[in-house]
């Protein structure tokens, strides 16, 4: 059988440029690269893994931050979307890194995992959210990981606020006002973002060996990257609030969002991203 060699294939390359999840992943993971490493840094490795499984990986922040903190591992990066999953094939060619990492497109809810080894970490960042059956999955990766082995869980605070507190001068307080409505439409839809994942850790037969919050306040003077970061954020904020909003605020966010008009956030050098990132480390003990 011929396998296809992931750097000379283009399959899927305009599906995901037409993707603006994407974008803002690669845009959280170029922005909040050092807050990333830090995490990674700070992992209780008892020795540097040789097989490391990326769960729920996106287009490969967390994988490219393991590889470049083992050196020596390989790493199986999991994700229920085939576009995420080709982009960070293209980085990880880019990077010459392509024989260290493996793609599995695979839903964590799904009855069944595919073959992910016995990993000796398995890292889940802004991932375990997402599942609808959190205790479920965190049995599973008990279960998975070798004996000793470390379960990283990474979760943000929310999404992160781009704009002072003052930010429009005709209608401040917006951008909070937009969080608050977000927060309420997550809180149905997704019931188990800013979960403690401590004690359900340790419910799943983890050993808790240590959490860690780590703060983000990244300014972004000068930053293309933080004022695309902060528009790509907000029109993604705007298409779920849209019908939560005052037709004011509406407006005032749609004159940010206008990056040809004079009110364009891109043209504003007060831009800053802040949220909180918080990390547990729990190993599989028996």
């Amino acid at each position: 059988m011929t396998h296809a060699d992931p750097c000379n294939s283009s399959h899927g390359h305009h599906e995901q440029h037409a993707d603006g999840q994407a974008e803002i992943l690669d845009l959280d993971a170029e922005v909040l690269a050092e807050h990333t490493a830090t995490i990674a840094g700070w992992l209780p490795v008892q020795e540097p893994p040789g097989q490391i499984v990326d769960l729920g990986c996106g287009t490969g922040a967390g994988t490219f931050t393991l590889l470049d903190r083992f050196p020596e591992a390989r790493i199986t990066a999991v994700d229920v979307s085939a576009p995420h999953l080709q982009r960070l094939l293209e980085k990880a060619c880019a990077r010459g890194v392509e024989g260290r990492v493996r793609t599995v497109q695979a839903d964590l809810d799904g009855t069944d995992w595919p073959d992910l080894g016995t990993p000796d970490l398995v890292w889940a960042s802004a991932s375990m959210h997402h599942v609808a059956r959190p205790d479920r999955v965190l049995r599973r990766v008990h279960d998975l990981l070798a004996p000793g082995g470390l379960f990283a869980v990474v979760e943000l605070s929310g999404f992160p606020r781009f704009l002072p507190e003052d930010v429009p001068e005709d209608r401040p307080g917006l951008e909070d006002r937009c969080h608050e409505a977000s927060d309420r439409l997550h809180a149905e839809r997704v019931p188990h973002r800013g979960a403690d994942w401590g004690p359900k850790l340790a419910e799943a037969g983890f050993a808790v060996e240590g959490e860690r919050t780590v703060a983000v306040n990244v300014t972004g003077s000068g930053s293309k990257a933080v004022g695309a970061y902060a528009l790509a954020g907000l029109r993604r904020l705007r298409h779920s609030v849209a019908g939560a909003l005052s037709a004011e605020d509406l407006a005032a966010l749609d004159r940010l969002l206008d990056v040809a008009g004079p009110h364009s956030i891109l043209r504003r050098d007060d831009l800053a991203v802040r949220t909180e990132r918080t990390a547990w480390a729990a190993r599989r003990t028996s």
